[in-house]
């Protein structure tokens, strides 16, 4: 029996498109909220190898808006349930995984690691900044996620370059550090909203959560949707399933 798994992508995109994307290779950087959707629909698409990086276990915490947060998963690297995940929707994706915490120190050694496309999902500030630094010196392509947190009006999420975004602290706090950087921020393409937030106090609160050294330390959290963190993961990755495939033409 023929495997028609990706019958309807491949009708829609054309052959010569959809063997692109199969021997195409994406990288995603934090297998959260954001990372975890982009990461389902590039599997569900047929990106051929997968490399997924991060650092961090499931929690409880997770479940409200993490795809791969679920009762069996807690405790559990996200690295090694995003790979289980993928390869129960295809078999063939090649996989690579990189548990480890992303910072200026080891990101050469992470971008070793050849691919056509990165996913840049750290919610991290420094991290971050160091991640699309170190990608946009070496010139391979991605695009970055900023904040999803707080936001509830999906008609608001755009990809855009970063000069544009508004209305989100992420951003403004990247903006500037990545200008004191030399960093030309209006070649940085992320997804953003621009949606004005009016939310009660509540919706900020201060959460215990352990680091990498098993440090038990306090951070501020802030409340999320599960529609508007996918909405996020999902746009990023329809806009590399198509850039990818588009390269084939």
């Amino acid at each position: 029996m023929s495997d028609n798994r990706f019958m309807r992508t491949q009708a829609l995109l054309g052959e010569k498109s959809f063997s692109k994307l199969q021997h195409s290779s994406v990288m995603i950087v934090g297998l959260g909220a954001v990372g975890g959707y982009a990461l389902e629909a590039l599997a569900r698409a047929g990106v051929g190898k997968l490399v997924l990086v991060d650092f961090d276990k499931v929690e409880i915490t997770n479940i409200n808006r993490q795809i791969l947060a679920l009762d069996s998963t807690i405790g559990k690297p996200k690295t090694v349930v995003a790979q289980n995940r993928v390869h129960d929707i295809n078999p063939n994706c090649q996989i690579v995984v990189k548990e480890m915490f992303v910072n200026s120190k080891n990101i050469d050694d992470l971008l070793s690691e050849k691919v056509d496309f990165v996913i840049d999902a750290i919610d991290a500030l420094n991290p971050k900044c160091d991640l699309i630094q170190a990608l946009y010196q070496k010139n391979i392509p991605f695009i970055s996620s900023m904040g999803a947190a707080l936001k509830t009006d999906a008609s608001h999420i755009k990809l855009q370059t970063l000069n544009k975004t508004k209305n989100c602290h992420l951003a403004r706090f990247i903006r500037k550090r990545l200008k004191r950087r030399d960093v030309d921020i209006s070649k940085i393409l992320c997804v953003a909203s621009d949606e004005q937030t009016d939310l009660p106090e509540s919706a900020l609160f201060i959460e215990e959560k352990e680091d990498i050294c098993s440090n038990t330390r306090q951070r501020h959290t802030m409340g999320s949707l599960p529609t508007i963190t996918a909405i996020f993961g999902l746009t990023i990755a329809n806009a590399v399933i198509l850039s990818l495939s588009k390269l084939a033409k």
